[in-house]
């Protein structure tokens, strides 16, 4: 059965951040993600983790400014110095958290720009290196532009091709349901034939990402279909609550008390 593992940023939003691991262990949850940790210090959220009992599966690096726009830095010429601090300051925050993969945002730049690509590639094969010295995982995920306009890596034949190019062991693929599905549909055939790259699956109801099952998708078959295809990772719950946070999650209760 699928470990579901509550994304923090999304849910239970109720609550100030460092009371959200207490919100989601009462609520069943025994594994969190994030979008990102750098607001606060490791040493709290590694105290918050264990008081709970919970195991952080993933965050991401650190994405730019994101007030400002920014949506990662893997794609952009210029910003190299940039982007190896940060994958400097997210395995050390990987450290303390215990956390054994990270994703890596592309960032807003044109996949037809030369100088984009190149900088992609040259940043994918730099962080896997790090990462992969100090143990963990990175993914790279496909995002769809209308949830994120002008995102450089939108399109899931050219997220494996740069895996497949990369040709590290650790660089796995992010699998989003609900951004798979607005890209390219085909989620069911598309997991069995990407399983064997795939690090991390994360999971929303498509249109509105609400609480899965409330969209136009099987999820429950989706996410009984993990199990079919021996898939022993976690499910990032990484969804727009329709209302209050514990309201919704009627659609889990089997997995998070079986």
């Amino acid at each position: 059965m699928p470990r579901l593992a509550a994304n923090l940023s999304l849910l239970f939003t109720e609550w100030p951040f460092l009371d959200r691991f207490a919100a989601a262990a009462d609520a069943g949850f025994r594994a969190v993600e994030f979008l990102f940790p750098y607001d606060h210090p490791a040493e709290r959220i590694a105290t918050a983790l264990q008081a709970n009992g919970l195991k952080q599966v993933l965050f991401n690096l650190p994405p730019g400014d994101w007030q400002a726009g920014e949506r990662g830095l893997a794609a952009l010429p210029g910003r190299k110095s940039d982007f190896a601090e940060g994958v400097r300051r997210a395995i050390d925050y990987a450290r303390i958290l215990g956390t054994p993969r990270l994703h890596m945002m592309a960032g807003l730049a044109d996949r037809s720009d030369a100088h984009a690509v190149a900088a992609y590639r040259a940043n994918l094969s730099h962080a896997g290196a790090a990462l992969g010295d100090a143990g963990l995982e990175l993914t790279i995920e496909p995002i769809n532009r209308r949830s994120m306009p002008g995102y450089f890596l939108d399109d899931f034949p050219a997220a494996v091709a740069f895996i497949r190019e990369c040709g590290l062991a650790n660089v796995r693929l992010q699998f989003d349901i609900f951004h798979r599905q607005i890209l390219h549909g085909d989620v069911l055939v598309a997991l069995g034939e990407l399983m064997p790259l795939i690090g991390h699956v994360q999971i929303a109801a498509v249109p509105h990402r609400h609480e899965p099952t409330t969209g136009e998708l099987n999820d429950g078959l989706i996410l009984d279909a993990l199990d079919q295809l021996s898939y022993e990772g976690y499910v990032g719950c990484e969804y727009f609550p329709h209302a209050q946070t514990v309201q919704g999650l009627h659609w889990a209760e089997r997995f998070l008390f079986s």
